[in-house]
Formats: C-alpha cells, structure tokens, sequence
C-alpha cells in the first residue's frame, strides 16, 4: 500500500489552520520485550519546528525514529499504536517502509556523508528513487537549499569527507532535501559540532522550515528555545519507559510550564 499524495499547503496557510503533518497516537515502541517510550500521543504542526528535550534515556530518539519507522531496523523493535501521516497509519499492514522514509527523511548527529563525491552524495539517493529531471540542477538546488552551494560549487568532485564537520552535515541536510520529502527528522544534528557550525545548522532548519516540517531531538535547551515553534518533554517513568510530559508551544514551554517536572528540567534542577 503506498502512501498517498497530498499536496503541502503553503507555510503561512499551515501555521493559520494548525494544520498537522503527522501525528502520533498512543503509541508506545518496544525493543523485544522492553518498552522503550509509552502511549505517546502528540500531533506535530506543519511547517514548523518541534523538539524532543528531556533527560538521556527518556525516549526521545526512539520517538524520533518511530516517525519513520527507522526503529524497524533494530531485528527486535516493534510499535503499538498510530502514527498517522496523509490520515494513513504508517504502521498499517501494507505500507511500504521505503516508501515511508522516502517522505519523511532523516539526519543523524554524527554527520555521514557517503565515501563518494559532495555530488554523488547528492544525486545518490535522488537517482536510487527514480528521478528523471535534470541532476546537475537538483543537486545544485539541495545544495543551496543547506546552505553550502557557494561553498563547494567548485569542488563538486571532491569527497564528502574533505569537508569540515558543519559542512558534512549540511551536506547530509542537502542529500535528504534531494529526495523531495514533506518532513525532515533530525538527531541532534548539532551536537558534534562547534557554535559557529550549531548556530548555522540552526538559521537553516528555520529556513528550511519554510518549506519542510522538522523535527529535531536535542539535549541543548538553548538550541531547543532557539531554534523550535513547539517543544515536547519527556521523562523516564518509573518502568524506565520514555512518556510524554507536556507538549505546546516553545515559549509557554520555556517561560510558563504547566507542568511542575518540566519546570524542573528547564531550570537544571534535575536532570
């Protein structure tokens, strides 16, 4: 069963009607009999930046992955519940998991460029999945889209590893943007890098966001008040599963929890 087309609706259209680009319900993962995060329900808004924070071991990576059923690569992880993008469940018998991460792309935090050229790197996927238009302009404009085309323009036959760390992970911004998805994930994309390099990872995602929904875990609070529209809190419960706290928009997160935990957090009196 394939995931049906939907047109994306213009960046200001989507944050007037809280439109959703894909929505979690009750939806717990397992990793063989472990329950990793429980019966989290949350929708995520188009168009803007929502942020996993919370303490390590809470889940937050496991529910990244869940939106794209990346977690179906570990042999023993399984989900229960809904994870609904275009009203169809991503998990229902029949979808195609490739199909699924072909819209819903990923960024890891180490940057993982693959050992070909910053071109190849590019058009790699782009080709994989059939495009048929002109190569040479699609990478050039993925390129300029992360942010890094005035930087390599003229070494596009170089390797990916010749780059510094900022630049191979805009490269990997610019390798999921080729492949035409409606919603980028990120795994603490910053996280290995210097200031300079986070904070230009974080002017592109707002950029970015003009045109992608983005989801981004992240340990750094700064990055997270920063950089994102809504912010999701979780904590480990008391059977060491991942479980939502709270959820809403980053400002009233940051400056008027409801939630006396989250306050906690926020405030590094614990965790």
């Amino acid at each position: 069963m394939a995931i049906p087309t939907q047109s994306t609706p213009p960046a200001g259209d989507a944050q007037s009607n809280g439109a959703l680009a894909i929505e979690a319900r009750n939806l717990s993962v397992f990793y063989g009999g472990f329950r990793a995060v429980k019966e989290i329900s949350l929708g995520v808004r188009r168009h803007q930046i929502t942020a996993f924070i919370g303490p390590s071991g809470c889940g937050k990576s496991t529910l990244l992955r869940a939106f794209n059923r990346m977690n179906e690569l570990i042999p023993t992880a399984h989900a229960a519940g809904e994870v609904l993008y275009h009203d169809q469940n991503i998990y229902a018998p029949g979808v195609d998991p490739v199909e699924v991460r072909r819209r819903i792309g990923m960024v890891f935090q180490k940057p993982n460029p693959f050992p070909k050229s910053i071109y190849e790197n590019v058009a790699w996927g782009a080709r994989i999945n059939g495009y048929r238009g002109v190569m040479d302009d699609l990478v050039e404009q993925s390129l300029r889209q992360a942010a890094l085309w005035d930087e390599v323009k003229d070494k596009l036959k170089e390797s990916g590893f010749s780059l510094s760390g900022g630049q191979q992970q805009r490269l990997c911004i610019a390798r999921a943007i080729a492949i035409k998805p409606d919603i980028i994930l990120m795994d603490e994309p910053a996280s290995a890098l210097d200031p300079i390099a986070t904070l230009k990872i974080e002017e592109l995602m707002r950029d970015l966001a003009q045109n992608y929904t983005i989801i981004i875990v992240t340990h750094n609070m700064q990055q997270a008040a920063r950089a994102s529209d809504f912010t999701a809190f979780l904590l480990m419960d008391s059977d060491r599963a991942g479980t939502l706290i709270e959820y809403g928009p980053t400002k009233q997160i940051f400056t008027r929890p409801k939630e006396q935990r989250t306050e906690d957090y926020i405030t590094g009196r614990f965790g």
